[in-house]
């Protein structure tokens, strides 16, 4: 997926990309080679006579009108296919001066005594120490090109000459610079991690060893996962500080920091990914592969500071900041925010012991789910729910498990079951556990050994399950058991509905953790009857139930608050610790923000009418490491604390930091999840 969600974007992507491609910017670059005042003419004719580094300029002063995420769109497409010389110096420039110095100029950017596209540039524009920022001819200054690193570009040292003093830039200082740099750079890192993940991909899909595609084997499929979920990442904090760049100075400023911290090691690390997949051929010069590898390093080099954007970032959050990404509904929720606000009202209005019964009458407990349960609601109207309960301080209760049960026994299950179980549920009245994973059956419950068999009006269920969470307490149970031993592992399974607590032959075994404490049980079912009627759906069809998710998916908003774990980080930053700590909390929070904007480019995609793409695998992914790392980190913050057993506050941080540890397990283990991302997000083969 690309920085851009809306179909303007995805189309300016498509045609920019398609176009950029023609120009065989790769090639262009190798016919320079060795050139150190490679001009790249006729590319840039092309890029100019396309409007690509005027997109964001004024109409009135020649530009194109758009926004800082449409240049960044356009700078996305334009690194995807290698365009080479000018295009990121002189973007960056017309953002920072609102015009151009003459219709045909070429500004060249110069942070640090080094010019960007030296040869090309007809105007400089740098700052001085003692009158600061000003645009200077380019005859106004010394420069000595050279070919560096990124073969595709050229930089040069810049020295001011005797001459003009040039033109003074009134209020431009070098934050805004950076921090334009930093944005419209990010684009480009997401451009180049996008061009690495799809060269390997399909690299590994035809490049045969012993026998077979190279991406079935797993280390292959989980190194080209691990790129999926960075290029994402890249792709989401690009995607925002493009956006914030129109929007407040602190919100902008967090989400270029973000940036800074993500996006440039990150497409390095794809870039060099790339490399390792595709195996020797990458190592060759004639492989593009290395050219992305130096543009990757190329703008790492110029943003620098991934460390000191990170100490940014923990300074702003111990002040408060977060980032606050809104949600542009263009107007499609007038039709229904006064009778959701005057709900939501009404709702937080009531005792706190009422406010449950009045979600589950009103439908916003489960907004998406169908009437009478739910509202049938689409993503907007899911959005203002949440907008307006976000408003009024008011929480939705958590079904837990009942949310897995209840969208099965409404799709698949007899009305009966629908009007026995469902509305209870809501309420808190039953209370549900899973009875899915088994010792010899976790991740791969095809290969579950619970047997159920045939009985006069009902089953017989037999086996041991694992890791059941309030089993102690369950009223009911939803349990996957074999009905027909002889049928292929994923078929003769059928999804049952377990009464708990009036059923003999159950036996529930608490399991105690590394935590110390039991979370977990233990459940023993021998010989448990279970009725006809407590059979959802068809017999033998469960391995596809326990797949469902209702068609109507829930579409979330984003909350401004970061991981549990990092918000504790930064509450113990606060009160001061090392500078490397300092660094590490930073970087804590950027991953955090990434993992929210996932979600936020995931319900942008649902209200956009797409479907689902890879936001939500990657967030599942991105956010386990971020709470396991962050829970980590608060410990490190105690120090030798932990050592000791006086302070209530350190054993919670220490007993959070171990029970995390179920995070890269429950629900499907990180690596199998990263084989599922590989086959059905990338196609990868089996």
């Amino acid at each position: 997926m690309s920085i851009g969600i809306s179909e303007e974007h995805v189309e300016l992507a498509s045609s920019l990309r398609k176009w950029a491609a023609d120009l065989r910017g790769r090639d262009v670059a190798r016919a320079a080679e060795g050139d150190a005042g490679a001009r790249f003419e006729q590319v840039w004719t092309a890029v100019r006579d396309m409007g690509v580094p005027e997109i964001g300029l004024p109409e009135a002063a020649g530009g194109g009108g758009g926004t800082t995420l449409d240049v960044a769109v356009a700078l996305e497409a334009c690194a995807h296919e290698l365009v080479p010389g000018p295009l990121l110096g002189p973007a960056v420039a017309a953002a920072v001066l609102g015009e151009l110095p003459a219709a045909d100029a070429i500004v060249g950017v110069a942070l640090g005594g080094v010019l960007w596209d030296a040869p090309s540039v007809t105007h400089v524009l740098l700052e001085d120490p003692g009158t600061g920022w000003r645009v200077l001819p380019v005859g106004a200054v010394e420069v000595a090109a050279s070919t560096g690193l990124d073969l595709t570009r050229r930089f040069g040292r810049v020295e001011a000459a005797e001459g003009p003093a040039g033109v003074a830039v009134p209020g431009l200082t070098t934050e805004r610079v950076r921090r334009t740099t930093v944005t419209l750079a990010a684009a480009e890192a997401a451009g180049v991690a996008r061009w690495c993940l799809a060269t390997a991909v399909e690299h590994a899909k035809v490049r045969e060893q012993f026998g077979q595609p190279i991406g079935a084997f797993q280390a292959v499929k989980h190194l080209c996962a691990e790129m999926l979920e960075t290029a994402e990442a890249v792709t989401a904090a690009a995607w925002d500080v493009a956006g914030a760049a129109d929007e407040a100075e602190e919100q902008w400023a967090f989400a270029a920091d973000v940036a800074a911290a993500v996006a440039f090691d990150g497409a390095v690390e794809v870039a060099k990914s790339c490399i390792q997949v595709l195996g020797g051929i990458g190592f060759t010069f004639e492989h593009d592969a290395h050219l992305y590898l130096r543009r990757a390093l190329a703008l790492r080099s110029l943003v620098g500071g991934r460390d000191a954007a990170a100490e940014r970032l923990t300074a702003a959050a111990v002040g408060g900041t977060r980032r606050q990404v809104s949600l542009d509904l263009g107007g499609r929720d007038e039709d229904v925010r006064d009778e959701v606000r005057a709900t939501v009202d009404r709702i937080a209005a009531l005792p706190a012991g009422e406010q449950r019964a009045a979600f589950v009458e009103t439908g916003y407990l489960t907004p998406h789910w169908p009437a009478p349960y739910g509202l049938g609601a689409d993503a907007v109207t899911q959005i203002v729910i949440d907008q307006e309960l976000a408003r009024a301080g008011v929480k939705r209760p958590d079904i837990v498990i009942a949310g897995w049960a209840l969208p099965t026994i409404l799709e698949h299950g007899t009305e009966a079951q629908r009007e026995r179980f469902v509305t209870p549920s809501l309420l808190g009245d039953l209370v549900w556990c899973q009875l899915f994973s088994e010792p010899g059956a976790g991740s791969d419950l095809a290969s579950l050994r619970t047997r159920a068999d045939r009985v006069d009006g009902g089953w017989r269920l037999s086996g041991q399950k694992v890791w059941n969470s309030v089993a102690e307490r369950a009223d009911w149970g939803i349990c996957l058991a074999r009905t027909n031993p002889d049928a292929p592992k994923h078929k003769g399974i059928t999804y049952f509905l377990v009464d708990m607590r009036n059923s003999p032959g159950i036996e529930v075994r608490p399991l105690r953790e590394i935590t110390g404490k039991a979370l977990f049980n233990e459940v023993f079912l021998d010989d448990v009857f279970v009725p006809d009627s407590m059979v959802v759906g068809e017999v033998d069809d469960g391995w596809r139930l326990a797949r469902t998710t209702l068609a109507n998916e829930r579409v979330a908003m984003a909350s401004a608050r970061l991981s549990q774990s990092t918000e504790r980080a930064i509450t113990l930053a606060a009160r001061g610790v090392t500078a490397a700590h300092e660094v590490a909390v930073g970087h804590s929070i950027a991953l955090a923000t990434v993992c929210g904007l996932l979600g936020v480019r995931a319900t942008l995609r649902s209200l956009a009418g797409r479907g689902p793409g890879a936001e939500s695998s990657v967030a599942k992914l991105l956010g386990v490491r971020n709470r396991q790392d962050g829970a980590e980190l608060v410990v490190s913050l105690h120090g030798d604390a932990i050592l000791l057993d006086d302070s209530e506050e350190v054993r919670a941080d220490v007993w959070e930091m171990l029970n995390t540890r179920c995070l890269s397990i429950a629900g499907g283990t990180t690596q199998v999840l990263r084989n599922v991302a590989g086959e059905r997000i990338l196609g990868l083969p089996r």
